[in-house]
């Protein structure tokens, strides 16, 4: 197995509303491949690194279809399973001026991930391991994904988070709290939103007092911010026409990690200033590309990226890595 960053999380169907009106009254919906962990391995393979995806999905036809995509982009799925007892994850998607709001459902393949569906063969040369908010939402998936990310820091491999909070999907706002400041704890790199960053701090979690090495907090049209160790830079936005958020995050998240990797920094991570503020252009551009597109996997490729001269030496170097792999 070759090594290559690794996700664990969810997988679904995203239908989006072809209407930008309330839920109740759509008549039309899109169909889309979903979920922010798959939507940042895709991401992550659309810029030229290997990625692979720990999920689970029903013995369906919406299940069949998620396969089916996540091949075409090649992203290595042999650490997803097929659930015997719940279908495939499905998210129905409003869009209100390219702004998404989510109704997700309980009862899915993805919230009965269990520590038996994973092969933990194919995770010991993984260089990361990627898990994100959603799963911490529920059992049996909580539990799994923790069992998951502490094996990971037990064997040095270093693991990434991305907050992504769904209020609506958590009961008990203490048990967020609490799952939250467990996974910063377990992070050396962290993305959230400025409203999630906002959200914990009134609840006593505070994401920067948690030992993370990198920490990117997103501001959609105010671009972003990027903490590391004592350096904290402030990236500002690239301007685009917004034509759909969804997976905006996500493939801020991608680009993040496809920078450390293009500087062989993931194992290890000692950035300078400049080097700061690379990472943060080649995000903010990489995620303000996505947000002219529709749908979740709208993560440029590395040839689209070629005519933007102030991120040209990760291009570069992403190319390189990739012609080696």
């Amino acid at each position: 197995m070759a090594t290559m960053i690794f996700a664990i999380g969810e997988v679904l169907v995203d239908f989006i509303a072809v209407e930008e009106t309330d839920l109740k009254y759509v008549k039309n919906f899109e169909k889309h491949a979903g979920g922010a962990p798959a939507n940042m391995v895709v991401g992550l393979r659309r810029l030229g690194v290997p990625a692979g995806l720990i999920s689970k999905v029903g013995k369906d036809a919406l299940g069949d279809f998620l396969l089916e995509e996540l091949m075409k982009e090649g992203v290595n799925i042999s650490g997803l399973k097929r659930d015997e007892e719940y279908p495939t994850g499905v998210a129905f998607v409003q869009l209100k001026g390219g702004r998404p709001e989510f109704l997700l459902y309980d009862w899915v393949a993805y919230f009965n991930l269990k520590i038996d569906d994973i092969d933990f063969q194919i995770l010991g040369d993984a260089e990361l391991i990627h898990f994100g908010g959603v799963l911490l939402s529920r059992e049996l998936s909580r539990s799994t994904t923790l069992t998951v990310v502490e094996w990971a820091r037990e064997r040095r491999i270093p693991v990434s988070f991305d907050a992504n909070i769904r209020p609506h999907l958590w009961r008990d706002l203490g048990e967020l709290s609490k799952s939250m400041k467990k996974a910063f704890e377990l992070s050396n790199v962290v993305k959230l939103g400025a409203d999630e960053f906002d959200l914990l701090r009134k609840r006593g979690v505070d994401p920067t007092q948690n030992g993370a090495d990198l920490i990117s907090i997103t501001r959609g049209d105010a671009g972003s911010i990027i903490i590391h160790k004592d350096l904290q830079v402030d990236i500002p936005p690239f301007k685009v026409d917004v034509v759909d958020t969804t997976g905006a995050g996500d493939s801020f998240m991608a680009a993040v990690l496809a920078s450390l990797y293009s500087m062989s920094k993931l194992g290890d991570i000692k950035l300078a200033e400049d080097e700061l503020r690379l990472l943060g252009k080649f995000s903010n551009l990489v995620a303000a590309i996505s947000t002219t597109r529709r749908g979740a996997w709208s993560t440029p490729s590395l040839n689209e990226l070629e005519k933007y001269h102030e991120i040209k030496t990760i291009v570069k170097k992403l190319y390189e890595k990739r012609g080696r792999a």
